[in-house]
Protein backbone atom coordinates (compact mmCIF):
# COMPACT_ATOMS: atom_id res chain seq x y z
CA UNK A 1 0.00 0.00 0.00
CA UNK A 2 1.72 3.40 -1.05
CA UNK A 3 0.17 6.33 1.14
CA UNK A 4 0.20 10.12 -0.21
CA UNK A 5 -0.93 13.30 1.85
CA UNK A 6 -1.18 16.52 0.22
CA UNK A 7 -2.14 19.36 2.57
CA UNK A 8 -3.86 22.02 0.21
CA UNK A 9 -3.16 25.24 -0.48
CA UNK A 10 -6.02 27.03 0.99
CA UNK A 11 -4.80 25.90 4.14
CA UNK A 12 -1.76 27.60 4.39
CA UNK A 13 -3.16 30.84 3.28
CA UNK A 14 -6.32 30.26 5.76
CA UNK A 15 -3.11 30.12 8.71
CA UNK A 16 -0.99 32.95 7.30
CA UNK A 17 -4.28 35.04 7.00
CA UNK A 18 -5.12 34.38 10.84
CA UNK A 19 -1.33 35.15 11.97
CA UNK A 20 -1.42 38.41 10.65
CA UNK A 21 -4.99 39.71 11.22
CA UNK A 22 -4.93 40.26 14.65
CA UNK A 23 -7.65 40.46 17.11
CA UNK A 24 -10.97 40.13 16.03
CA UNK A 25 -13.07 43.50 15.90
CA UNK A 26 -15.00 44.16 18.94
CA UNK A 27 -18.76 43.60 19.24
CA UNK A 28 -20.81 46.57 19.23
CA UNK A 29 -23.91 44.09 20.22
CA UNK A 30 -25.49 44.79 23.54
CA UNK A 31 -25.03 41.91 25.75
CA UNK A 32 -22.46 40.12 23.51
CA UNK A 33 -18.60 39.20 23.39
CA UNK A 34 -15.62 37.78 21.68
CA UNK A 35 -15.65 35.64 24.28
CA UNK A 36 -19.46 34.63 24.06
CA UNK A 37 -19.20 33.75 20.24
CA UNK A 38 -16.26 31.28 20.34
CA UNK A 39 -18.12 29.29 23.19
CA UNK A 40 -20.79 28.65 20.64
CA UNK A 41 -20.92 25.39 19.20
CA UNK A 42 -21.09 24.82 15.72
CA UNK A 43 -23.72 22.14 14.75
CA UNK A 44 -22.62 18.46 14.24
CA UNK A 45 -21.11 18.06 10.58
CA UNK A 46 -22.16 14.61 9.32
CA UNK A 47 -20.29 11.73 7.98
CA UNK A 48 -20.28 10.69 4.38
CA UNK A 49 -21.25 7.05 4.22
CA UNK A 50 -19.05 4.65 2.60
CA UNK A 51 -19.71 5.32 -0.61
CA UNK A 52 -18.95 4.23 -4.34
CA UNK A 53 -19.75 5.56 -7.60
CA UNK A 54 -21.77 4.53 -10.04
CA UNK A 55 -22.77 5.47 -13.97
CA UNK A 56 -26.70 5.01 -13.85
CA UNK A 57 -27.14 5.60 -18.22
CA UNK A 58 -24.35 2.48 -18.41
CA UNK A 59 -24.89 -1.25 -18.20
CA UNK A 60 -24.37 -3.05 -15.08
CA UNK A 61 -24.20 -6.56 -16.74
CA UNK A 62 -20.95 -8.63 -16.26
CA UNK A 63 -20.52 -9.38 -19.40
CA UNK A 64 -21.24 -6.61 -21.32
CA UNK A 65 -20.37 -3.81 -19.03
CA UNK A 66 -17.45 -1.42 -20.36
CA UNK A 67 -17.56 1.28 -18.20
CA UNK A 68 -14.76 1.32 -15.13
CA UNK A 69 -16.31 2.23 -12.51
CA UNK A 70 -19.32 0.06 -12.65
CA UNK A 71 -17.23 -2.61 -13.56
CA UNK A 72 -15.78 -2.03 -10.13
CA UNK A 73 -19.05 -2.88 -8.12
CA UNK A 74 -19.98 -6.08 -10.01
CA UNK A 75 -17.79 -8.34 -7.79
CA UNK A 76 -20.49 -6.96 -4.83
CA UNK A 77 -22.75 -8.10 -7.24
CA UNK A 78 -21.81 -11.50 -8.87
CA UNK A 79 -20.22 -14.25 -7.91
CA UNK A 80 -18.13 -16.26 -10.65
CA UNK A 81 -16.89 -20.01 -11.05
CA UNK A 82 -13.30 -19.39 -9.81
CA UNK A 83 -11.27 -16.01 -8.49
CA UNK A 84 -7.63 -15.64 -8.81
CA UNK A 85 -5.77 -14.80 -6.26
CA UNK A 86 -2.90 -12.74 -5.65
CA UNK A 87 -0.44 -15.13 -7.49
CA UNK A 88 -2.61 -15.80 -10.23
CA UNK A 89 -4.07 -19.19 -9.04
CA UNK A 90 -7.80 -19.98 -9.95
CA UNK A 91 -9.85 -20.65 -6.55
CA UNK A 92 -13.21 -22.54 -6.69
CA UNK A 93 -16.13 -20.47 -5.74
CA UNK A 94 -19.70 -21.22 -7.49
CA UNK A 95 -17.54 -24.20 -8.91
CA UNK A 96 -17.89 -26.81 -5.59
CA UNK A 97 -15.44 -29.61 -8.03
CA UNK A 98 -14.69 -30.57 -11.41
CA UNK A 99 -13.07 -33.07 -13.51
CA UNK A 100 -11.27 -33.15 -16.72
CA UNK A 101 -11.63 -35.85 -19.60
CA UNK A 102 -8.32 -37.57 -21.23
CA UNK A 103 -7.65 -35.93 -23.72
CA UNK A 104 -8.27 -32.63 -22.25
CA UNK A 105 -10.98 -31.35 -23.73
CA UNK A 106 -14.24 -31.36 -22.30
CA UNK A 107 -14.71 -30.00 -18.12
CA UNK A 108 -17.49 -31.03 -16.30
CA UNK A 109 -18.44 -28.71 -13.18
CA UNK A 110 -20.30 -29.52 -10.55
CA UNK A 111 -21.82 -26.41 -8.98
CA UNK A 112 -22.37 -25.76 -5.66
CA UNK A 113 -25.57 -26.44 -3.89
CA UNK A 114 -28.01 -24.20 -2.26
CA UNK A 115 -26.67 -20.98 -4.47
CA UNK A 116 -29.71 -18.49 -5.47
CA UNK A 117 -29.62 -15.40 -7.34
CA UNK A 118 -30.46 -11.91 -5.70
CA UNK A 119 -33.86 -12.86 -7.06
CA UNK A 120 -34.45 -16.36 -5.89
CA UNK A 121 -33.68 -18.32 -8.86
CA UNK A 122 -31.21 -21.22 -7.88
CA UNK A 123 -28.10 -21.40 -9.54
CA UNK A 124 -27.97 -24.50 -12.46
CA UNK A 125 -25.89 -25.56 -14.66
CA UNK A 126 -27.78 -24.03 -17.22
CA UNK A 127 -28.03 -20.35 -16.28
CA UNK A 128 -24.27 -20.30 -16.19
CA UNK A 129 -23.78 -21.91 -19.60
CA UNK A 130 -26.22 -19.02 -20.48
CA UNK A 131 -24.67 -16.60 -18.93
CA UNK A 132 -20.81 -17.44 -20.26
CA UNK A 133 -22.26 -18.47 -23.63
CA UNK A 134 -23.52 -14.51 -23.49
CA UNK A 135 -20.08 -13.64 -22.12
CA UNK A 136 -18.20 -15.76 -24.89
CA UNK A 137 -20.37 -13.91 -27.85
CA UNK A 138 -19.66 -11.39 -30.36
CA UNK A 139 -21.05 -9.13 -27.81
CA UNK A 140 -19.57 -10.20 -24.42
CA UNK A 141 -16.48 -8.90 -22.90
CA UNK A 142 -15.11 -12.17 -22.69
CA UNK A 143 -15.09 -13.41 -26.32
CA UNK A 144 -10.85 -13.15 -26.91
CA UNK A 145 -10.38 -14.93 -23.50
CA UNK A 146 -13.02 -18.03 -24.37
CA UNK A 147 -12.34 -18.34 -27.92
CA UNK A 148 -11.18 -21.45 -27.10
CA UNK A 149 -14.16 -23.12 -26.01
CA UNK A 150 -16.20 -24.73 -28.43
CA UNK A 151 -19.54 -25.44 -26.48
CA UNK A 152 -21.27 -25.25 -23.22
CA UNK A 153 -24.03 -27.92 -22.26
CA UNK A 154 -26.17 -28.25 -18.91
CA UNK A 155 -26.78 -32.00 -18.96
CA UNK A 156 -30.65 -32.43 -18.42
CA UNK A 157 -29.67 -35.28 -15.44
CA UNK A 158 -27.41 -33.26 -13.72
CA UNK A 159 -29.20 -30.03 -13.00
CA UNK A 160 -25.53 -28.93 -11.21
CA UNK A 161 -23.26 -29.53 -13.92
CA UNK A 162 -22.24 -27.31 -16.78
CA UNK A 163 -19.97 -29.02 -19.37
CA UNK A 164 -17.31 -26.89 -21.16
CA UNK A 165 -15.97 -28.46 -24.61
CA UNK A 166 -12.44 -26.46 -25.47
CA UNK A 167 -10.71 -26.73 -29.12
CA UNK A 168 -7.02 -27.35 -27.39
CA UNK A 169 -6.21 -28.61 -24.31
CA UNK A 170 -6.10 -25.62 -21.49
CA UNK A 171 -4.71 -26.86 -18.11
CA UNK A 172 -5.44 -23.18 -17.13
CA UNK A 173 -9.42 -22.92 -17.85
CA UNK A 174 -10.38 -22.57 -14.38
CA UNK A 175 -8.11 -19.09 -14.05
CA UNK A 176 -10.18 -17.63 -17.16
CA UNK A 177 -13.61 -18.72 -15.56
CA UNK A 178 -13.39 -15.65 -13.14
CA UNK A 179 -16.21 -14.49 -14.84
CA UNK A 180 -19.19 -13.17 -13.15
CA UNK A 181 -22.43 -14.93 -13.70
CA UNK A 182 -25.65 -12.68 -14.36
CA UNK A 183 -29.00 -14.07 -14.62
CA UNK A 184 -30.46 -13.01 -17.94
CA UNK A 185 -29.14 -10.16 -20.22
CA UNK A 186 -31.03 -6.92 -18.59
CA UNK A 187 -28.58 -4.02 -18.22
CA UNK A 188 -29.05 -4.99 -14.43
CA UNK A 189 -29.20 -8.57 -13.95
CA UNK A 190 -29.80 -10.72 -10.80
CA UNK A 191 -26.38 -11.78 -9.21
CA UNK A 192 -25.22 -14.24 -6.62
CA UNK A 193 -23.27 -11.50 -4.71
CA UNK A 194 -23.57 -10.23 -0.82
CA UNK A 195 -25.29 -7.57 -2.14
CA UNK A 196 -28.32 -6.39 -4.32
CA UNK A 197 -29.06 -3.26 -6.16
CA UNK A 198 -32.46 -0.81 -4.90
CA UNK A 199 -33.23 1.94 -5.91
CA UNK A 200 -35.19 4.33 -4.39
CA UNK A 201 -36.95 6.80 -6.50
CA UNK A 202 -33.73 8.18 -8.55
CA UNK A 203 -31.31 7.47 -5.88
CA UNK A 204 -29.45 3.73 -5.90
CA UNK A 205 -27.46 1.69 -3.35
CA UNK A 206 -26.51 -1.50 -2.60
CA UNK A 207 -28.27 -3.38 -0.28
CA UNK A 208 -26.93 -6.47 2.05
CA UNK A 209 -28.58 -9.89 0.61
CA UNK A 210 -30.25 -11.73 3.59
CA UNK A 211 -30.67 -15.02 1.52
CA UNK A 212 -26.55 -14.60 0.36
CA UNK A 213 -25.05 -18.64 0.90
CA UNK A 214 -21.46 -17.08 2.61
CA UNK A 215 -23.18 -14.80 4.81
CA UNK A 216 -22.50 -16.67 7.76
CA UNK A 217 -19.22 -17.14 6.85
CA UNK A 218 -17.99 -13.96 5.28
CA UNK A 219 -20.09 -10.49 7.40
CA UNK A 220 -19.81 -7.58 5.53
CA UNK A 221 -18.59 -4.60 7.00
CA UNK A 222 -21.37 -2.16 5.77
CA UNK A 223 -25.27 -3.38 5.15
CA UNK A 224 -25.57 -0.45 2.92
CA UNK A 225 -23.72 1.36 0.39
CA UNK A 226 -25.01 4.31 -1.18
CA UNK A 227 -23.95 5.22 -4.55
CA UNK A 228 -23.19 8.34 -5.79
CA UNK A 229 -24.29 9.06 -9.43
CA UNK A 230 -21.81 10.21 -12.16
CA UNK A 231 -22.19 11.05 -15.83
CA UNK A 232 -18.32 12.07 -16.62
CA UNK A 233 -14.84 11.64 -15.49
CA UNK A 234 -14.46 14.86 -14.40
CA UNK A 235 -17.28 14.33 -12.19
CA UNK A 236 -16.22 11.30 -10.55
CA UNK A 237 -12.57 12.58 -10.14
CA UNK A 238 -14.65 15.87 -8.05
CA UNK A 239 -16.99 13.62 -6.39
CA UNK A 240 -13.70 11.80 -5.27
CA UNK A 241 -11.57 14.97 -4.07
CA UNK A 242 -14.59 16.09 -2.27
CA UNK A 243 -15.25 13.01 -0.54
CA UNK A 244 -18.75 11.77 -1.67
CA UNK A 245 -17.03 8.92 -2.91
CA UNK A 246 -15.02 6.83 -0.67
CA UNK A 247 -13.22 4.35 -2.99
CA UNK A 248 -12.02 4.46 -6.85
CA UNK A 249 -10.25 1.50 -8.94
CA UNK A 250 -7.59 3.30 -11.40
CA UNK A 251 -5.21 2.80 -13.38
CA UNK A 252 -2.48 5.63 -12.42
CA UNK A 253 -0.20 4.84 -15.54
CA UNK A 254 -2.66 4.95 -18.55
CA UNK A 255 -3.38 7.16 -21.08
CA UNK A 256 -5.34 9.59 -20.55
CA UNK A 257 -4.92 8.53 -16.67
CA UNK A 258 -7.55 11.11 -14.75
CA UNK A 259 -5.40 12.92 -12.09
CA UNK A 260 -6.94 12.63 -8.41
CA UNK A 261 -5.75 15.16 -5.65
CA UNK A 262 -6.56 15.47 -2.09
CA UNK A 263 -5.77 13.28 1.02
CA UNK A 264 -6.17 9.53 -0.12
CA UNK A 265 -4.49 6.35 0.33
CA UNK A 266 -3.12 3.99 -2.71
CA UNK A 267 -3.78 0.33 -2.39
CA UNK A 268 -1.56 -1.60 -5.55
CA UNK A 269 -2.03 -4.64 -6.88
CA UNK A 270 -0.67 -6.61 -9.33
CA UNK A 271 -2.11 -7.29 -12.97
CA UNK A 272 -0.94 -9.41 -15.94
CA UNK A 273 -0.68 -6.24 -18.58
CA UNK A 274 2.90 -6.63 -19.58
CA UNK A 275 4.99 -3.98 -21.39
CA UNK A 276 7.83 -5.18 -23.38
CA UNK A 277 10.20 -3.95 -26.51
CA UNK A 278 9.67 -5.90 -29.71
CA UNK A 279 11.65 -6.62 -32.73
CA UNK A 280 11.27 -6.93 -36.34
CA UNK A 281 12.60 -10.59 -36.80
CA UNK A 282 11.66 -10.70 -40.49
CA UNK A 283 13.81 -7.97 -41.55
CA UNK A 284 16.73 -5.43 -41.06
CA UNK A 285 19.29 -5.80 -38.41
CA UNK A 286 17.57 -7.12 -35.56
CA UNK A 287 16.65 -10.55 -37.72
CA UNK A 288 19.83 -12.03 -35.86
CA UNK A 289 19.24 -13.65 -32.40
CA UNK A 290 22.78 -12.14 -31.54
CA UNK A 291 21.81 -8.46 -32.56
CA UNK A 292 18.39 -8.66 -30.30
CA UNK A 293 20.52 -10.03 -26.97
CA UNK A 294 22.75 -7.56 -27.74
CA UNK A 295 19.96 -4.20 -27.61
CA UNK A 296 18.73 -6.36 -24.93
CA UNK A 297 21.64 -4.76 -23.27
CA UNK A 298 19.73 -1.16 -22.92
CA UNK A 299 16.44 -1.78 -21.66
CA UNK A 300 16.48 -0.87 -17.54
CA UNK A 301 13.89 -2.29 -16.00
CA UNK A 302 14.01 -1.65 -12.73
CA UNK A 303 14.42 2.62 -13.28
CA UNK A 304 11.48 2.56 -16.21
CA UNK A 305 9.21 0.83 -13.21
CA UNK A 306 10.70 2.67 -10.19
CA UNK A 307 10.81 6.39 -11.82
CA UNK A 308 9.04 6.03 -15.02
CA UNK A 309 6.52 4.19 -13.80
CA UNK A 310 6.34 6.00 -10.34
CA UNK A 311 6.54 2.37 -8.64
CA UNK A 312 3.04 1.33 -9.66
CA UNK A 313 5.23 -1.41 -11.86
CA UNK A 314 7.31 -4.28 -11.33
CA UNK A 315 10.48 -5.39 -13.45
CA UNK A 316 10.41 -8.64 -14.67
CA UNK A 317 12.91 -10.49 -17.77
CA UNK A 318 10.08 -12.87 -18.06
CA UNK A 319 6.74 -12.93 -19.87
CA UNK A 320 5.13 -14.07 -16.89
CA UNK A 321 4.29 -12.01 -13.11
CA UNK A 322 7.30 -12.43 -10.42
CA UNK A 323 4.06 -13.37 -8.24
CA UNK A 324 3.08 -16.27 -10.39
CA UNK A 325 4.57 -20.03 -9.46
CA UNK A 326 4.97 -20.10 -12.97
CA UNK A 327 8.09 -17.75 -12.49
CA UNK A 328 11.52 -19.05 -12.93
CA UNK A 329 14.15 -17.23 -10.70
CA UNK A 330 17.06 -19.48 -12.40
CA UNK A 331 15.45 -18.34 -16.01
CA UNK A 332 15.03 -14.85 -15.37
CA UNK A 333 18.57 -14.89 -13.63
CA UNK A 334 19.68 -16.13 -17.21
CA UNK A 335 17.95 -13.15 -19.52
CA UNK A 336 19.67 -10.49 -21.09
CA UNK A 337 19.81 -7.44 -18.41
CA UNK A 338 20.61 -3.75 -18.65
CA UNK A 339 24.81 -3.32 -19.06
CA UNK A 340 25.59 0.02 -20.91
CA UNK A 341 29.17 -0.79 -21.23
CA UNK A 342 28.55 -4.58 -22.52
CA UNK A 343 26.05 -3.25 -24.85
CA UNK A 344 28.52 -0.84 -26.38
CA UNK A 345 31.36 -3.63 -26.06
CA UNK A 346 29.51 -5.67 -28.07
CA UNK A 347 27.96 -3.28 -30.34
CA UNK A 348 31.53 -2.79 -31.52
CA UNK A 349 32.57 -6.20 -31.75
CA UNK A 350 29.02 -6.75 -34.38
CA UNK A 351 29.72 -3.66 -35.85
CA UNK A 352 26.91 -2.29 -35.84
CA UNK A 353 27.49 1.23 -34.28
CA UNK A 354 26.39 2.86 -37.14
CA UNK A 355 23.18 1.57 -37.48
CA UNK A 356 19.99 3.09 -37.50
CA UNK A 357 16.83 1.64 -35.64
CA UNK A 358 13.61 3.06 -36.42
CA UNK A 359 11.96 2.70 -32.64
CA UNK A 360 8.02 3.19 -32.45
CA UNK A 361 6.22 3.90 -29.75
CA UNK A 362 2.45 5.07 -29.09
CA UNK A 363 2.68 8.68 -28.07
CA UNK A 364 -0.59 9.39 -26.18
CA UNK A 365 0.65 7.74 -23.15
CA UNK A 366 3.37 9.47 -20.93
CA UNK A 367 4.82 6.52 -19.22
CA UNK A 368 5.56 4.65 -22.41
CA UNK A 369 6.80 7.70 -24.38
CA UNK A 370 9.10 7.90 -21.82
CA UNK A 371 9.90 4.27 -21.41
CA UNK A 372 10.57 4.21 -25.39
CA UNK A 373 13.04 7.35 -24.97
CA UNK A 374 15.44 5.95 -22.25
CA UNK A 375 15.79 3.02 -24.48
CA UNK A 376 16.70 4.82 -27.58
CA UNK A 377 18.83 7.36 -24.99
CA UNK A 378 20.94 4.60 -23.75
CA UNK A 379 21.31 2.88 -27.48
CA UNK A 380 22.47 6.55 -28.59
CA UNK A 381 24.87 6.56 -25.90
CA UNK A 382 26.63 3.05 -27.06
CA UNK A 383 26.93 4.22 -30.63
CA UNK A 384 23.89 3.69 -32.54
CA UNK A 385 21.42 6.25 -34.04
CA UNK A 386 17.66 5.55 -33.32
CA UNK A 387 14.83 7.27 -35.45
CA UNK A 388 12.36 7.41 -32.47
CA UNK A 389 9.06 8.14 -33.87
CA UNK A 390 5.81 8.57 -31.23
CA UNK A 391 2.54 8.44 -32.76
CA UNK A 392 -0.73 8.52 -32.35
CA UNK A 393 -2.31 5.24 -31.50
CA UNK A 394 -3.81 5.06 -35.03
CA UNK A 395 -0.67 5.69 -36.63
CA UNK A 396 1.38 3.68 -34.18
CA UNK A 397 -0.88 0.82 -35.02
CA UNK A 398 -0.51 1.19 -38.71
CA UNK A 399 3.63 1.12 -38.18
CA UNK A 400 2.82 -2.51 -36.25
CA UNK A 401 0.48 -3.88 -38.76
CA UNK A 402 3.13 -2.91 -41.72
CA UNK A 403 6.23 -3.30 -39.84
CA UNK A 404 7.35 -0.49 -40.11
CA UNK A 405 9.47 -0.77 -37.53
CA UNK A 406 12.93 -2.33 -36.11
CA UNK A 407 12.15 -2.14 -32.87
CA UNK A 408 8.50 -1.08 -31.00
CA UNK A 409 7.46 -0.32 -27.59
CA UNK A 410 4.43 -2.82 -26.79
CA UNK A 411 1.90 -3.70 -24.09
CA UNK A 412 -1.01 -6.15 -23.87
CA UNK A 413 -3.07 -7.75 -21.12
CA UNK A 414 -2.42 -11.52 -21.01
CA UNK A 415 -4.58 -14.07 -19.18
CA UNK A 416 -3.93 -14.83 -15.77
CA UNK A 417 -3.07 -18.28 -16.95
CA UNK A 418 0.01 -16.54 -19.13
CA UNK A 419 -0.84 -17.94 -22.48
CA UNK A 420 1.70 -15.88 -24.79
CA UNK A 421 0.39 -17.38 -27.87
CA UNK A 422 -1.12 -14.91 -29.35
CA UNK A 423 2.18 -12.43 -28.78
CA UNK A 424 4.82 -15.36 -29.67
CA UNK A 425 3.22 -18.20 -31.25
CA UNK A 426 3.82 -17.90 -35.43
CA UNK A 427 -0.28 -17.76 -35.64
CA UNK A 428 -0.21 -15.25 -33.12
CA UNK A 429 -2.76 -12.15 -33.30
CA UNK A 430 0.14 -9.88 -31.42
CA UNK A 431 3.01 -11.25 -33.33
CA UNK A 432 3.72 -7.67 -34.96
CA UNK A 433 7.24 -8.52 -35.03
CA UNK A 434 6.69 -11.91 -36.80
CA UNK A 435 8.15 -14.03 -35.17
CA UNK A 436 8.75 -17.45 -36.54
CA UNK A 437 9.62 -20.33 -34.44
CA UNK A 438 8.50 -24.17 -34.67
CA UNK A 439 10.12 -24.94 -31.36
CA UNK A 440 8.52 -22.09 -29.55
CA UNK A 441 5.12 -23.18 -31.17
CA UNK A 442 5.61 -26.54 -29.65
CA UNK A 443 6.85 -25.18 -26.39
CA UNK A 444 3.97 -22.51 -26.17
CA UNK A 445 1.45 -25.50 -26.87
CA UNK A 446 2.84 -28.21 -24.14
CA UNK A 447 3.00 -25.25 -21.31
CA UNK A 448 -0.79 -24.90 -22.31
CA UNK A 449 -1.38 -28.07 -21.80
CA UNK A 450 0.41 -28.89 -18.84
CA UNK A 451 -1.26 -30.08 -15.68
CA UNK A 452 -0.05 -27.95 -12.75
CA UNK A 453 2.81 -30.56 -11.60
CA UNK A 454 3.77 -30.20 -14.94
CA UNK A 455 3.86 -26.72 -15.31
CA UNK A 456 7.17 -25.25 -13.95
CA UNK A 457 9.15 -27.95 -16.11
CA UNK A 458 7.13 -26.89 -18.95
CA UNK A 459 7.62 -22.84 -18.36
CA UNK A 460 11.71 -23.39 -17.78
CA UNK A 461 11.76 -25.45 -20.78
CA UNK A 462 10.06 -22.10 -22.90
CA UNK A 463 11.77 -19.40 -20.85
CA UNK A 464 15.11 -21.60 -22.06
CA UNK A 465 14.00 -20.87 -25.67
CA UNK A 466 13.00 -17.44 -25.41
CA UNK A 467 15.94 -16.00 -23.32
CA UNK A 468 18.12 -17.66 -26.34
CA UNK A 469 16.37 -16.26 -28.87
CA UNK A 470 14.52 -12.82 -27.32
CA UNK A 471 11.78 -12.47 -29.66
CA UNK A 472 10.97 -9.69 -27.10
CA UNK A 473 12.18 -8.24 -24.28
CA UNK A 474 10.04 -8.05 -21.17
CA UNK A 475 9.74 -5.27 -19.18
CA UNK A 476 7.56 -5.36 -16.37
CA UNK A 477 4.12 -6.21 -15.72
CA UNK A 478 2.09 -2.47 -14.17
CA UNK A 479 0.51 -2.43 -11.07
CA UNK A 480 -3.50 -1.34 -10.84
CA UNK A 481 -4.25 0.69 -7.54
CA UNK A 482 -7.41 1.41 -5.58
CA UNK A 483 -7.32 5.13 -4.28
CA UNK A 484 -9.74 5.73 -0.70
CA UNK A 485 -10.23 8.18 1.28
CA UNK A 486 -7.43 8.94 4.09
CA UNK A 487 -7.81 7.13 6.73
CA UNK A 488 -11.35 5.98 6.35
CA UNK A 489 -10.68 2.19 5.29
CA UNK A 490 -8.64 -0.36 6.44
CA UNK A 491 -7.70 -4.00 5.53
CA UNK A 492 -8.10 -4.20 1.69
CA UNK A 493 -6.38 -6.98 0.22
CA UNK A 494 -7.36 -5.88 -4.04
CA UNK A 495 -6.75 -8.54 -6.38
CA UNK A 496 -6.81 -8.12 -10.08
CA UNK A 497 -10.51 -8.01 -11.05
CA UNK A 498 -11.96 -7.77 -7.55
CA UNK A 499 -10.92 -4.74 -5.25
CA UNK A 500 -13.43 -6.15 -2.68
CA UNK A 501 -11.70 -9.24 -2.24
CA UNK A 502 -11.30 -10.52 1.40
CA UNK A 503 -14.15 -7.76 1.91
CA UNK A 504 -15.08 -9.63 5.55
CA UNK A 505 -11.68 -8.14 7.01
CA UNK A 506 -12.45 -4.25 6.05
CA UNK A 507 -12.82 -1.83 8.77
CA UNK A 508 -15.26 0.91 7.27
CA UNK A 509 -14.86 4.20 9.72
Amino acid sequence: MKQYRIIPLFLALLLALTACGGEPPASSEPGSSSADASQAEDPPVEAIPFTLAVYPEFSLHPALAANRANLTLLPLLYESLFTVDASFQAQPLLCQSYTVSEDKLTWTLTLRSGVTFSDGTPLTGQAVADALNLARSPKGRYAQRLADVAGLAAPEDAPRQVVITLHRPNAALPALLDIPIALGAEDRPAGTGPYVLSQWEDSLSLTAREGWWQAGEKPLPVTSIPLRAVTRSDELIYAFDAGEVSLVDVDLTATNAMGYAGNYQAWDYSTTDLLYLGFNTQRGVCRSPQVRQTLALAVDRNTIASALYANHAIASPLPVHPSSPLYSPGAASSAPAYDPEELAAQLEGQRLQTQTLSLVVNSENTAKSSAAQRIAYQLEAAGLTVELRQLPFEDYAAALARGEFDLYLGETVLTAGFDLAPLLSSAGALNYGGWRDGETDLLLSALRAASPEEASAAAEGLFARLNDQVPIVPILFKNGSVLTQWGRLSGLSPVRGNVFCGLENWTVK
